[in-house]
């Protein structure tokens, strides 16, 4: 197996990228980074990831960008936008992907991995410069003019499989792979419990994507998603369908399960359940 470096935000995106990285057979060591950020529930959420998912390795690696400011994100005194606005928003860090993707190129040399995977999206998106598809090609460009392994030969290939995606793509193909997304944390202010403001912009980006899929209605005030279901409050013996459903861990055929979609989920207790009738 190749090794590969993933991006692990905590967030869907890159819980769904870590996820396919592992279907395509790749032993996956997941880089998250600790840059300053409003809050620390999305690093507490990758980890969760990347232990369910199955990487072989999480790394925090801490960079204080606190000390440039210029984002809602690394400077408390600038609010973060709780409505829609114009042009590139007030979340965007500067330079953010260019370290971090750095960083991943840095620890993708010394394991001698060709592979580094990323969930940039370019569809629902909130505008930033650095999620285009002209970025990763320059991206990719620089790293293969800047490192040793691929002056010897040994290129690197910058994988954004996310890049041309809908969000509600993006939870379908998760969902499909086994991702628990109540695992993971999207808001820009959640607090460090991971409960999500519901109001900023990658809260709206998520119930959006919830909202665009005929099995969910949305995501409720912590972030979750909330599904289309006939479930009691109290009663997680239901799945989707309204039928009798049995409880499982959602493991797909290759975290080492078997494949168990199409799956239900629970609201009450954040779930997945494979539905009576495919028991």
């Amino acid at each position: 197996m190749k090794n590969a470096v993933i991006l692990l935000s905590g967030g869907l995106d890159s819980a769904t990228v870590l996820a396919l990285a592992r279907q395509q057979d790749f032993q996956c060591y997941a880089l998250s980074v600790d840059y300053g950020q409003r809050h620390h529930a999305e690093l507490a959420a990758a980890k969760r990831v990347a232990d369910v998912l199955g990487a072989v390795e999480h790394r925090v690696i801490h960079i204080d960008l606190t000390g440039f400011g210029g984002s809602a994100l690394t400077d408390s005194r600038i609010a973060v936008p709780e409505h829609a606005t114009g042009g590139i928003p007030l979340t965007y860090v500067p330079a953010r992907n260019t370290i971090m993707l750095s960083l991943a190129l840095a620890w993708a040399e010394v394991l001698q991995a060709q592979d580094i995977f990323f969930g940039v999206n370019a569809v629902d998106y909130s505008g930033y410069p650095d999620c285009r598809p002209e970025y990763v090609e320059a991206f990719e460009r620089m790293a293969n003019l800047a490192t040793r392994a691929a002056v010897e030969g040994k290129p690197l290939k910058l994988h954004a499989p996310l890049l041309h995606m809908s969000k509600a793509g993006i939870i379908r193909q998760g969902t499909r792979l086994g991702v628990d997304f109540s695992l993971t944390v999207s808001c820009y202010q959640a607090d460090e419990d991971g409960r999500a403001c519901g109001l900023c912009d990658s809260c709206r980006l998520r119930r959006a994507g919830f909202d665009n899929i005929n099995w969910a209605k949305g995501i409720d005030s912590n972030g979750r998603p909330i599904y289309n279901d006939d479930n009691r409050p109290g009663d997680p013996t239901k799945g989707a369908d309204g039928k009798a459903g049995k409880e499982v861990s959602a493991i797909p055929s290759f975290l080492g399960g078997k494949n168990q979609m199409p799956m239900a989920y629970s609201q009450n207790t954040g779930l997945f359940y494979v539905p009576s009738n495919e028991w």
